[in-house]
């Protein structure tokens, strides 16, 4: 029997990886105060230029981290108010959201490349208030500007996050654990190599298309090579694509990119379009010594050898 089993592993993942749940309502709370506000605004003037805004982001889904410190907010504008020119979009909405409050300075509504940075000096926490123009289509679709090139990128807010709940509650809550554990892994490979790069939402992509594929989530251990097996196994060059709001017939043909990670929202969106075969072989390498490191834990003779394996993957507060 492995010295390490799923039981240290979901403990550790519960100690020090996963978002406590009275945490998560702290932050919820927070965006709740900046939801309100921007309600009362939105009801009181109808030419205010904004129709909603929703949670966003990993503590929407339930795959934050314990070390979160920014919180993800979309705010869906009429298109028709919009600025006609897309670069002024940000400031715009900046305005906006300082109009609609009255304790806050104007330079704590700080604007990024792709949204405004709202800077609560009290809890310290950030909230990251993306624009989402809306023409009024079902499901809270609306579009982003993409950053780089100014096009309209299709999204849904609602829909990302049902897409994740409906998988949760098909698979169980082990799912958005093991999410949780493979971007602390992440943490870990990015502290030791700069250049390391693995978007999050790639991670949840890839855990999702695995489980509807038949991965087992009841032991951590086993889940986590099969996480790492598959990229290696596929050299991350087998497509990422689902169904839930695209038909299989309709899903756009595999293309150029080094990594296709397909938005399952919008088909026609690769998450990964920006990583080259550089960015994909360091994820693959990584992955690889993680496997070699899960490999050598399995068949530790000594508690010892198997903690300090775990410990290249999830750092060195795990004991075991």
């Amino acid at each position: 029997m492995s010295e390490i089993i799923h039981e240290h592993v979901a403990a550790y993942a519960a100690d020090r990886v996963n978002l406590p749940h009275e945490d998560a309502t702290k932050h919820r709370a927070q965006v709740n105060g900046l939801r309100d506000r921007l309600a009362k605004k939105i009801a009181d003037d109808p030419s205010y230029g904004l129709v909603k805004s929703l949670h966003a982001g990993s503590v929407a889904k339930g795959t934050a981290l314990r070390t979160v410190n920014d919180l993800d907010l979309a705010v869906y504008v009429k298109a028709a108010e919009a600025p006609s020119d897309d670069s002024e979009l940000v400031q715009w909405l900046a305005d906006r959201l300082y109009d609609a409050t009255t304790n806050m300075g104007r330079d704590q509504f700080e604007e990024q490349t792709h949204c405004v940075t709202v800077h609560y000096q009290g809890s310290g926490l950030d909230v990251d208030v993306v624009p989402v123009l809306y023409e009024g289509e079902a499901d809270d679709i609306g579009y982003l500007i993409k950053k780089g090139s100014g096009d309209r990128l299709k999204t849904s807010t609602r829909l990302h996050i049902d897409f994740i709940a409906a998988r949760r509650r098909t698979y169980g809550p082990g799912l958005l654990e093991l999410i949780r554990l493979t971007k602390w892994w992440k943490r870990q490979v990015t502290r030791a190599d700069a250049e390391f790069k693995f978007k999050s939402f790639m991670i949840e992509l890839v855990w999702c298309y695995l489980v509807d594929s038949g991965v087992d989530l009841h032991d951590y251990p086993k889940a986590l090579e099969a996480f790492f097996s598959w990229i290696v196994k596929t050299g991350l060059e087998e497509r990422v694509a689902f169904t839930d709001y695209t038909p299989a017939g309709t899903l756009p043909t595999r293309g150029s990119a080094a990594i296709e990670v397909l938005d399952p929202v919008n088909a026609e969106n690769n998450v990964a379009e920006r990583y080259d075969a550089i960015g994909r072989d360091r994820i693959v390498d990584a992955a690889q010594r993680a496997i070699d490191a899960l490999t050598d834990a399995r068949f530790a003779t000594t508690k010892g050898r198997a903690v300090d394996d775990w410990q290249t993957l999830l750092g060195p507060t795990f004991r075991g």
